[in-house]
C-alpha cells in the first residue's frame, strides 16, 4: 500500500485564549471535533501560559476518551503555534529546538497558541510519532514600513491569527472569486477572544496589529492599544507583570466585567445595559478603525473584507462593520474559523509524500533593513 492509499489519523490541537479545540481526522474526513470554553478565572489560576500545559493535556485526553479513542492510535499530531522565532508561512516539522524556543517564547509573545506546539510535541514524544505546525502566530511576511517604530531598536513583528486568516483568504479567493490567493488583496479580521486585522497583498500578510502585545482593538481578554503615557502612569501604581497579563489574558472584558464570556456580555447588551452596550460597541468601533488602516496599506485596492472568528455569531458584529466599512470593499463572513482543516490537510500531504515540511531555522525571518542601519 502506498503512502497516498494509507489511512492516517491526525489529531489537531488548537489552544486559544479562551478555549481548547481538538479535532481528529482520518485523512480528509473529520471523525470528531470538540471545543471546550475556559473562563478567565479558570485560566488565571495558572501564573504563566506554560503552566496551562498539564491542564490542557488532560482536557485533550478527556476529549479523546469521550469519543472512544486512545492517543496511541493516532499517527500524527498537529498543533497551532507561536512564540518561537519568526517563521516563513507553510508547514513546519516540530523538533526539540522549536519546542524549546516556543517554551522560552524567544519571539516575545506569550499567546496560548504556543501550547499547540508544546502539546503536539509532548504527544509525539510519548507515542513516537511525527508532529507539525502550520502558519503559527509569528509567521513574518511584513513589509519594512510595517516594522519601523520611533524608538531605535524596537521593531514591530507579526503576532497574529495567521493560520485562520490565511485559510479564510485562500478559501475565499479560490471558492468565491475563482482566483488564486496570490492574485488578490484582502483585509482579513479575526474577531474572537483575541482580535487581529491584517492586510494581505498578493499572497503575503504584509501588515497587521500585534493583538497579544497591546495593539489594536480591546477584546474579551486583551487591553488593545492604550496611550503610552497613560499606561506608564498605570504601571507606576501597579507593575509591568500586571500589564503583561492584561495584554493577553486579563484585559478587555475580563478587566471591565470580570469575565471573558462574550455571550454573557452580549446578553447584557440585548437587555439594554448601558455599560455593556458602551463597551461592546466601542470594541466594534475600534475593529472598524483597524479595517480602515489596513485598507490604506493596500492603497484602497481591496478585493474583499473577510470577517472570521467566534464573535461573528452575533449578527450586530457584521452589521456594524458593514455600516462603517462596506464602502471600502464587499464584506464576507466566515463564522468560527477554518483552522482545523487548514492544520490537517498539509500534514496529511506530508505523510503522503506529496509535499515536504520545512525545518525550523532557529532564527528570525527578518534580519534587518537592507542597506540601512540605526
Amino acid at each position: 500500500m502506498s503512502n497516498e492509499e494509507k489511512k492516517y489519523k491526525l489529531l489537531i490541537i488548537n489552544p486559544g485564549s479562551t478555549s481548547t479545540k481538538v479535532s481528529l481526522f482520518e485523512n480528509e474526513t473529520c471523525l470528531f471535533e470538540e471545543s471546550l470554553f475556559h473562563d478567565a478565572d479558570e485560566l488565571l489560576k495558572f501564573p504563566h501560559v506554560n503552566d496551562q500545559m498539564p491542564f490542557r493535556y488532560q482536557v485533550i485526553l478527556d476529549m479523546l476518551k469521550r469519543e472512544g479513542y486512545d492517543a496511541s492510535q493516532i499517527d500524527v499530531f498537529v498543533g497551532r503555534g507561536g512564540s518561537a522565532h519568526t517563521q516563513p508561512g507553510g508547514i513546519t516539522k516540530i523538533d526539540q529546538k522549536l519546542f524549546d524556543d516556543t517554551v522560552a517564547a524567544v519571539g516575545g509573545s506569550e499567546h496560548p497558541a504556543k501550547l499547540g506546539v508544546m502539546l503536539a510535541w509532548k504527544f509525539a514524544q510519548e507515542f513516537n510519532k511525527p508532529a507539525f505546525t502550520l502558519n503559527p502566530t509569528n509567521v513574518d511576511e511584513y513589509c519594512d514600513y510595517a516594522r519601523l517604530t520611533g524608538i531605535r531598536g524596537i521593531y514591530r513583528v507579526s503576532h497574529s491569527h495567521v493560520l485562520n486568516q490565511k485559510a479564510v483568504a485562500e478559501y475565499h479567493a479560490e471558492k468565491v472569486m475563482n482566483k488564486k490567493y496570490e492574485d488578490c488583496n484582502f483585509v482579513v479580521a479575526h474577531i474572537d477572544g483575541g482580535i487581529t486585522v491584517s492586510a494581505h497583498d498578493h499572497g503575503k500578510m504584509v501588515d497587521g496589529n500585534m493583538g497579544a502585545d497591546g495593539e489594536g482593538a480591546f477584546t474579551p481578554t486583551r487591553i488593545g492599544s492604550v496611550p503610552v503615557l497613560a499606561l506608564l502612569d498605570y504601571i507606576e501604581e501597579h507593575s509591568v507583570a500586571d500589564v503583561r497579563l492584561r495584554c493577553s489574558r486579563a484585559g478587555g472584558f475580563v478587566d471591565l466585567f470580570g469575565t471573558a464570556n462574550a455571550d454573557t456580555i452580549h446578553e447584557m447588551v440585548d437587555k439594554g445595559d448601558k455599560k455593556a452596550s458602551l463597551v461592546w460597541n466601542t470594541m466594534l468601533y475600534q475593529i472598524c478603525k483597524m479595517i480602515g488602516e489596513m485598507s490604506c496599506v493596500l492603497c484602497g485596492k481591496v478585493d474583499g473584507i473577510l470577517l472570521t472568528g467566534g464573535l461573528l455569531r452575533f449578527p450586530d458584529v457584521k452589521e456594524t462593520i458593514e455600516k462603517r466599512c462596506g464602502w471600502i470593499a464587499p464584506i464576507s463572513i466566515y463564522p468560527g474559523e477554518m483552522e482545523q482543516e487548514a492544520l490537517a490537510l498539509p500534514a496529511l500531504k506530508v505523510m503522503q509524500g506529496r509535499i515536504t515540511a520545512q525545518t525550523y531555522s532557529g532564527k528570525d525571518v527578518w534580519q534587518g533593513f537592507d542597506g540601512v542601519e540605526f
